[in-house]
């Protein structure tokens, strides 16, 4: 790794140009810039799709816990009684009782095009006036987390849209990348972490999936599968309408319990060895576990075969990247791998770290040999 530095935090961030900014009525301060989708530009440079999650200063006021939604006439605060939630957790509270976990957050996440170097060594712009903000219903709680994906002579971004109504995978499209049309929902209720494949198989568009749930049935005591949530695979005939792929993809290993939970991290490339995927996984430990970036390589022609892998990982998390923002830190021990992009001899990573700040890291290709 020639290069592995912090190149985007929310300390470069101008809260003044945020499209919240005035909207809300209420202070606000940027809890995280983080979880970057990476692509390059037709100018050679690179763009980082950046998660902005913009959070209320005090959102305990007047005994009452406070979420930011967004409606089309405008930005609301939504009151709740502090006796029917559990606010221990300062991003979000979860109500009280009821059959299901129900939580909502103290922030509000949009997405920001940050325009780096050809290397993703430095910043050169940030392209506020095209910031991507909650446009539908189904994006009232925040658009969270792009991947973005080139196909042919298009762009594919995939997002998180958070909302009452479900927890979402939303694509926009683009022909440049700078440009981008909100397609709608295609992934259902807790369905996310897709990617989509920088490439087709035999003319249809793939991608990697990974849907939750709180029910998972056991594998037989000496498999070596472990149950829990796992990556799946989907194929498209356009993008926008998918058939999930018979066989399993990428599952939790028996062997080990740093990939417990699992979930992808950025889009497959097809490499001469088969399509390489950057994906997490999270080994159990405190409130959120250890994150950690992971590797596989899957065969060209049917991605639902591994060619290879290995147990350790790739990319661990690097508190001393973080130190000079101590006073921000509000979470440890997360890499989250989001974006890959070619350069020659070795591979630009982006991640978010300590869901706090967007990490570029220099990878050799003999590192997946």
């Amino acid at each position: 790794m020639n290069f592995d530095q912090l190149v985007f935090t929310p300390r470069d961030l101008d809260l003044a140009r945020s499209p919240l900014a005035g909207k809300v009525a209420a202070e606000t301060y940027i809890l995280g810039t983080f979880n970057p989708g990476l692509t390059r530009l037709a100018n050679g440079n690179l763009l980082m799709m950046v998660r902005v999650a913009e959070a209320l200063r005090r959102p305990i006021v007047d005994g009452h816990v406070h979420a930011i939604r967004w409606a089309a006439d405008g930005y609301h605060l939504d009151p709740w009684p502090l006796q029917l939630v559990d606010t221990a957790d300062p991003r979000k509270f979860m109500m009280r009782g009821g059959g299901w976990k129900v939580m909502a957050l103290t922030s509000l996440s949009w997405l920001l095009p940050v325009e780096l170097t050809a290397d993703g060594t430095a910043v050169v712009a940030v392209h506020y006036d095209r910031a991507i903000v909650p446009a539908a219903d189904y994006q009232c709680y925040g658009v969270e987390d792009a991947r973005i994906s080139r196909v042919g002579d298009r762009y594919l971004m995939t997002t998180c849209s958070v909302s009452p109504e479900r927890h979402s995978t939303t694509l926009y499209s683009s022909p440049d990348a700078i440009e981008w049309t909100l397609e709608g929902i295609v992934l259902d209720h807790q369905n996310k972490d897709m990617l989509i494949f920088e490439g087709q198989i035999a003319g249809k568009y793939w991608a990697q999936t990974r849907p939750l749930g709180d029910l998972y049935f056991a594998y037989p005591p000496d498999s070596p599968w472990r149950a829990g949530p796992s990556i799946n695979l989907a194929s498209s005939p356009d993008a926008l309408h998918w058939k999930p792929h018979d066989r399993p993809g990428i599952r939790p290993h028996a062997g080990t319990v740093s990939t417990a939970r699992m979930g992808g991290g950025t889009p497959p490339i097809l490499t001469v060895d088969g399509w390489l995927t950057l994906w997490h996984g999270v080994e159990p430990s405190g409130v959120v576990g250890i994150y950690r970036t992971y590797w596989s390589i899957l065969d060209r022609n049917d991605p639902s075969v591994t060619i290879r892998t290995q147990h350790a990982p790739l990319l661990e998390p690097a508190p001393h990247l973080i130190e000079p923002l101590k006073d921000l830190v509000y979470l440890d021990n997360v890499v989250f791998t989001t974006g890959i992009v070619e350069a020659g001899d070795h591979y630009i990573v982006a991640s978010g770290e300590a869901d706090l700040a967007c990490r570029i890291t220099h990878i050799g290709t003999d590192a997946f040999a």
